[in-house]
């Protein structure tokens, strides 16, 4: 049985050489067993929901994602992420999605709710990880399961760095599927972080049912819209999304 919370310490990590780019625990640590790479995306978007994914490769998939030049989600162009997921899901054991929606957001703060998504997305895997490897410094509360954090973890581990571009993916998705309901914001091009168009639409119309009224941005247009606007009168909704 795996103790709660075992080898947890933050570790920060010099930059690897070039020909040690990618630390990873497998092969660089007393932990024998499947690891699991976490991450998150859309922890600074004015929209929907903080979206993790937890990702569990097999040591033969990593020869086939350093080949592919697999990094973190935010150095890819968008057919680039697509592809890379599409490959990291087909080599993975197993991967999960977890998400927190934009209510829960607003009730304890992106901080809580980012460490809720990553925790659901851990707990769904039906394959149990020896370890999990958590990008940044922050420990998953009341996790039955041992974990690390890495700081740019990323930057520093494939399992990790796959899971990063799975989730940014998955939200990318999610967010263009709502861009059709919400089109004055200009969600295709923004997927809902605080662009200037973006902006502009919420001085003019207010936050919708999405938006995060507990960030500043959205705060303002709540406090200076007018009391009739019907985007700021609407409760907020629950996204349907694929159980995955």
């Amino acid at each position: 049985m795996i103790e709660p919370e075992q080898a947890v310490a933050s570790i920060g990590l010099p930059v690897p050489m070039k020909q040690m780019r990618w630390l990873e625990f497998s092969t660089h640590s007393s932990i024998e067993g499947l690891i699991a790479g976490v991450d998150e995306v859309g922890r600074g978007s004015l929209f929907g929901p903080v979206v993790a994914a937890a990702v569990i490769l097999p040591d033969t998939a990593l020869p086939e994602l350093i080949a592919a030049q697999i990094k973190d989600s935010k150095k890819l162009s968008s057919s680039r992420r697509v592809q890379l997921a599409q490959l990291i899901c087909a080599l993975a054991l197993d991967w999960k999605i977890g998400f927190a929606s934009t209510a829960e957001i607003d009730q304890m703060n992106i901080l809580q709710a980012t460490m809720l998504a990553m925790k659901r997305a851990i707990l769904k895997l039906k394959v149990q990880p020896a370890l999990c490897l958590i990008d940044g410094n922050q420990l998953v509360k009341d996790l039955p399961l041992s974990q690390q954090t890495i700081v740019k973890g990323d930057e520093r581990s494939i399992a990790i760095a796959s899971a990063s571009i799975v989730a940014k993916v998955w939200r990318d998705d999610l967010i263009l599927r709502l861009a059709s309901k919400y089109s004055m914001y200009d969600l295709e091009r923004n997927k809902g972080y605080g662009s200037k168009r973006h902006l502009m639409a919420l001085q003019q119309y207010g936050p919708s049912p999405l938006h995060r009224t507990s960030f500043r941005p959205c705060q303002m247009t709540v406090l200076s819209s007018d009391s009739g606007c019907s985007q700021t009168s609407k409760k907020k909704q629950i996204i349907s999304v694929p159980d995955r």
